[in-house]
């Protein structure tokens, strides 16, 4: 243990954007206190980042804040397609597709659903939270130097206010500190993938006659796609205030100089098609896409999540929601092993399951900047993918998830294979090492219940946080076998049986019987993760269930 140390903490984060907030939120939940670095004064100003899918609502909705976040959204929350045209008054305009979910097929897979919310928007929800589950948030502090050994990892913080330096021991370091993280510089990681796609700058601006122009057409983005003022046009209340990105060429020798306030106003103008629009330029910050992946993701007690582990075009919004899931990844790890019920071979896990995640996803995302002409992208010929649908397929007839690209890539699950649309078919998204009792890795199955006890509606989704959890079909041995052996192990095991009947703790709402719809029988169970996806599956009777619960359970937890 190093001497002179100013804090100790279990985890500490450098960085304090959305995926190290969120990294905050989920560690915070878990009951894990941490501290939080981060050299900015405050949280995100920018509009950007705004695509929200269903399985981080999921995350959010299970930590308690979807409807906060929601609620912080709400200016945007009829907006829905993606609309393409030269100009917005002239009449080749035509929608990418109109909306996200048509007829609301995903509500069969999950209790939540999509949501269109900035980063600067949803930064101060996280912020308002974090403190209240045990987060020592420290802006305007900037992480100098860090050093790990066996036991720990020491690092050196500076208050960039008052100058003073800290001491900050904790057991593991998370690294959310962006695309050009420090970190990752200092531990040497590399990075694969084609490096910088496109330039843009984000101009935000306020025009009350844009709304006229637009009328009834809610859209997420407008790609303008005249040759002489390209980009994409971004509602921020459908009113006034708006966002342009305007493609930018530094390889051409074009400078930020260049977008000078009449340059910016004349080009909006000229995009839109309304030469007399009254356009007010408040701010421009200019972004870069690229596709970069780290080669590694843990280096002894350092994790690198976010940006900082994978960069990606920002079209489709996976960047940010692949960090966030990242960020819930890591935390229920962590936990587990701070709390003793794992071993520290669970780490390994991260890795393996969100490094390939993060490859296939960011292919996929320039995959779509190509798809929708992002203002910009010029890729080269032959990687122009051919077009997806982006409608969602029909369900399966029972069982967990569908092993579908096109709906995968909707909700944001990752399947075992075929799971990200353009990702080669036969690559295991979800590391066959996931696959015990030859179950393929799945999520488990979303299913509206009716808790007797608290007398309100809930999803099975909403089962899974804080620990293992067993599902098993009503009237089966599972639950009082789950209960003895996670005794014997101090692990925490929440045990469900789901059945019709009137001592069943969770009752199917429609009145199903949860072993026929979902593949169990009578004596089967479903164990769950923490993040929801399926760790093992029971498909017939066992004569031993403690032994088989134990096995499973200690597999999952220390060798997995």
């Amino acid at each position: 243990m190093k001497e002179n140390v100013d804090h100790r903490v279990p985890v500490l984060i450098v960085g304090g954007s959305l995926v190290g907030l969120c990294t905050s939120l989920f560690l915070g939940r878990h009951g894990i206190t941490h501290m939080l670095v981060e050299k900015h004064a405050g949280t995100s100003l920018h509009p950007r980042g705004r695509g929200i899918n269903v399985r981080t609502m999921e995350l959010f909705r299970v930590a308690e804040v979807e409807d906060r976040i929601r609620e912080a959204a709400s200016v945007l929350a009829d907006n829905h397609g993606i609309l393409q045209g030269g100009s917005l008054t002239g009449d080749d305009q035509e929608w990418l597709f109109e909306q996200i979910d048509p007829g609301g097929a995903l509500a069969r897979f999950s209790p939540s659903t999509w949501c269109l919310c900035s980063q600067n928007d949803i930064e101060p929800v996280l912020m308002s939270v974090t403190p209240t589950l045990g987060a020592d948030l420290r802006f305007s502090t900037e992480l100098l130097s860090f050093e790990q050994d066996e036991s720990g990892v020491t690092a050196i913080v500076k208050n960039r206010e008052t100058g003073e330096h800290s001491t900050v021991r904790a057991d593991y370091l998370v690294a959310a500190d962006g695309p050009r993280s420090p970190v990752r510089e200092q531990l040497r990681i590399g990075q694969s993938g084609p490096g910088d796609l496109f330039h843009n700058v984000s101009i935000t601006f306020r025009s009350r006659m844009l709304a006229d122009v637009i009328g009834d057409r809610r859209f997420i983005v407008c790609y303008l796609t005249k040759p002489e003022a390209d980009g994409a046009l971004l509602p921020v209340d459908n009113r006034e205030r708006w966002v342009f990105h305007a493609p930018w060429h530094p390889d051409r020798g074009e400078t930020l100089e260049d977008f000078t306030d009449e340059r910016c106003v004349e080009h909006i103008r000229r995009a839109v098609g309304a030469p007399d629009l009254d356009v007010e330029i408040t701010g421009k910050a200019p972004w870069h896409a690229a596709e970069r992946v780290a080669q590694r993701y843990v280096a002894g007690r350092v994790f690198l999540a976010g940006d900082s582990a994978h960069e990606m075009s920002p079209t489709g919004a996976f960047g940010s929601n692949t960090g966030i899931q990242d960020a819930h990844n890591l935390a229920w790890k962590l936990a587990a092993v701070l709390d003793g019920a794992a071993g520290p071979g669970l780490l390994e896990t991260y890795e393996a399951e969100r490094l390939p995640v993060a490859r296939a996803t960011s292919e996929r995302a320039s995959a779509r900047s190509a798809e929708h002409s992002h203002p910009g992208y010029e890729p080269e010929p032959e990687s122009v993918p051919e077009s997806v649908p982006e409608s969602v397929p029909e369900a399966p007839a029972r069982g967990g998830g569908r092993q579908n690209g096109v709906l995968s890539v909707a909700m944001g699950y990752r399947y075992a294979q075929g799971a990200v649309v353009g990702a080669d078919p036969d690559l295991p998204v979800v590391p066959e090492r996931m696959r015990l009792c030859g179950d393929p890795g799945s999520r488990a199955p979303h299913l509206w219940l009716r808790d007797p006890v608290e007398g309100r509606r809930k999803s099975t989704v909403d089962l899974y946080e804080r620990s293992f959890v067993l599902l098993s079909s009503e009237g089966t041995p599972w639950s009082g076998a789950a209960g003895s052996v996670a005794k014997r192990m101090n692990v925490r095991l929440d045990a469900y049986a789901i059945g019709t009947g009137a001592e069943a703790d969770l009752i199917p709402e429609d009145g199903g019987d949860w072993a026929e719809t979902h593949g169990t029988t009578p004596a089967g169970a479903v164990l769950v993760r923490p993040d929801g996806f399926v760790a093992w599956r029971s498909v017939e009777a066992v004569a031993d269930p403690e032994s088989v619960l134990y096995k499973v359970l200690t597999t999952v937890l220390d060798r997995y």
